[in-house]
């Protein structure tokens, strides 16, 4: 680890201030340590940003917001123990519930859970240079691709491992985050836009982009979240899945389906969620929904066996909605 300044802050502008061009926020820690100590990020400072209220009022430009916010402060366990949340957005305190272990619950926070980086194991080798370090090759796409996309619009194959991300994005929530000094929020699509298409990229901020909570709109009232890893506990999800809409009578409106662990960014198919518009939660309907979801996939060599996975999942995914 490369030595580094420390800096506390107590409010956003504060914080903004103090990280300057090659500075890094610092909330739990979980991610950002781990990269320091394999050299792959040298910060010349590190912004402490836990003293910044984590149950601050929402900005007052959006006074009538009807829904819940969470600062980006929040740790999991918070999250996934919130009784408000479990009634609004079961989905979110199932994904919440679902994040490492009881410890890193404890530590880990929302803001830190929503931008960690690629787990990829060609990122996170400190003696190679892949694509999305700046290499010129994403040593993936012939190498050992097990845990690794079966989606991308670029060459960087790495997925995207946030379970956060995923049942947000089905829950239609918007990031609240400061840029360039301006405060405003932004969906979770275009929080995550530019990995799509850019190998390099996690997310869309820049280093000295904050980002303070989490707007979650109450226009779905069913939400589910569904993961299957290698191991029961302390492990990512090999493939995980997110649903939210309304149901009535059996029936679902305005549905989003998300899949996770698939591709650089939460992985949503409009056409999926306009088949499902006031259908039926039958087998079959969730059945198609996830042959529109995966009929573009490209599995490799080592990881094809995903598409089954994520097929079973939507499944039951959008089945548990009518639960």
């Amino acid at each position: 680890m490369s030595p580094f300044q420390y800096a506390s802050a107590t409010t956003p502008e504060e914080a903004i201030a103090l990280v300057g061009k090659n500075g890094r926020y610092l909330g739990g820690g979980i991610d950002l340590l781990g990269e320091m100590k394999d050299y792959i990020v040298s910060p010349d400072v590190l912004v402490d940003v836990k003293s910044i209220s984590s149950d601050s009022p929402p900005p007052k430009k959006w006074p009538d917001f009807p829904g819940h916010y969470l600062s980006g402060n929040m740790t999991i366990a918070q999250i996934a123990a919130e009784s408000d949340l479990k009634d609004s957005f079961p989905g979110l305190t199932e994904a919440a519930s679902e994040v490492g272990s009881p410890q890193i619950r404890n530590v880990a926070t929302l803001a830190g859970n929503l931008l960690q980086h690629s787990r990829c194991w060609y990122y996170r080798q400190p003696d190679i240079v892949c694509l999305k370090r700046g290499g010129s090759t994403c040593y993936g796409q012939d190498g050992e691709n097990k845990y690794l996309s079966l989606f991308s619009g670029c060459a960087c194959i790495s997925p995207i491992v946030s379970n956060l991300s995923v049942i947000l994005t089905a829950l239609n929530a918007n990031a609240w985050v400061t840029m360039k000094g301006e405060l405003g929020m932004i969906t979770m699509p275009e929080l995550y836009s530019k990995a799509w298409k850019h190998s390099e990229a996690h997310n869309y901020l820049n280093l000295q982009d904050l980002l303070s909570g989490v707007a979650i709109p109450l226009n779905r009232t069913r939400s589910a979240y569904r993961q299957v890893s290698e191991k029961s506990e302390f492990d990512w999800a090999l493939v995980s899945c997110a649903a939210a809409g309304n149901v009535a009578n059996g029936k679902i409106t305005d549905a989003r389906v998300v899949l996770g662990a698939v591709a650089p960014i939460p992985y949503m198919v409009e056409a999926a969620n306009e088949y499902l518009e006031g259908k039926d939660l039958t087998d079959e309907h969730a059945s198609h929904a996830a042959d529109i979801i995966l009929k573009n996939a490209k599995p490799l060599a080592h990881n094809g066996y995903k598409v089954p996975i994520a097929h079973t999942l939507i499944r039951r995914t959008l089945l548990a909605l009518n639960a």
